[in-house]
């Protein structure tokens, strides 16, 4: 083996599948703690399971950040960008709201999170730790797992190299439906996966769709509370 191959070939067996595992890990805790959450149904008050979840995913986030290239070392950040990824935001929160029953949702959804007390008044804590999951937690593992690994690559082994831009049909368009099948809101979900998916491949810079994101989470955060929506949380 010539001496470029076997440093390409130890870039492939080291470098790359660390990458990988950097932003997977983090996704895994996440599905994971969904997955075994109804093992303690009557045993516990799941709603601190479900306020754990964004505590743990970003301890692993916290532990993994230097891996994360993609987040200090993207294209600049542009002003129009920033207003696009908002907007973008806002409208995919209206998707949400809008198609929020019928043939948008895939299955029978279940009773959400409630962080009422017995006396109808929400819990500071439990309301502040969803918020804190949903709103700045779940956007960055989201991107980082879908936008940044998964849809890059579906075109490329070594991912970290492949430019947004360059993102090929098949894997913007595999990339969304993926994402659509992890919600219930199936078509909101495919909305914003392409949402986020094209600022992605518009800035090059993933606090881009990372904003888009959380300004969607944030303002259905703020609705759900206002109209007592649990089921959509």
């Amino acid at each position: 083996m010539r001496p470029d191959d076997a440093r390409i070939s130890a870039r492939r067996a080291g470098v790359f599948p660390r990458a990988a595992a950097a932003r997977v890990l983090p996704f895994v805790v996440f599905m994971l703690m969904l997955a075994v959450q109804p093992l303690f149904d009557g045993r516990v008050d799941t709603r601190w399971i479900v306020a754990a979840r964004g505590v743990l995913v970003a301890a692993a986030l916290a532990l993994l950040w230097r891996s994360y290239v993609e987040l200090w070392d993207g294209a600049r950040v542009r002003a129009g960008d920033v207003l696009l990824a908002i907007a973008a935001g806002v409208a995919v929160f209206a998707a949400w709201i809008a198609f929020d029953s019928g043939w948008g949702v895939m299955g029978t959804v279940g009773p959400g999170f409630d962080p009422r007390r017995p006396d109808g008044s929400l819990d500071p804590l439990l309301t502040a730790l969803r918020i804190f999951g949903l709103v700045l937690v779940v956007p960055v593992m989201e991107e980082l797992f879908w936008r940044s690994y998964v849809m890059r690559r579906i075109d490329a082994v070594e991912f970290l190299g492949r430019n947004p831009r360059d993102a090929t049909a098949l894997a913007f368009g595999l990339s969304c439906a993926l994402f659509a099948s992890e919600h219930a809101h199936w078509f909101a979900g495919l909305a914003a996966g392409a949402a986020y998916g094209a600022l992605y491949m518009r800035s090059r810079n993933l606090w881009i769709p990372i904003l888009s994101h959380a300004t969607t989470n944030g303002i259905l955060a703020a609705w759900i509370l206002a109209t007592r929506n649990w089921h959509l949380w």
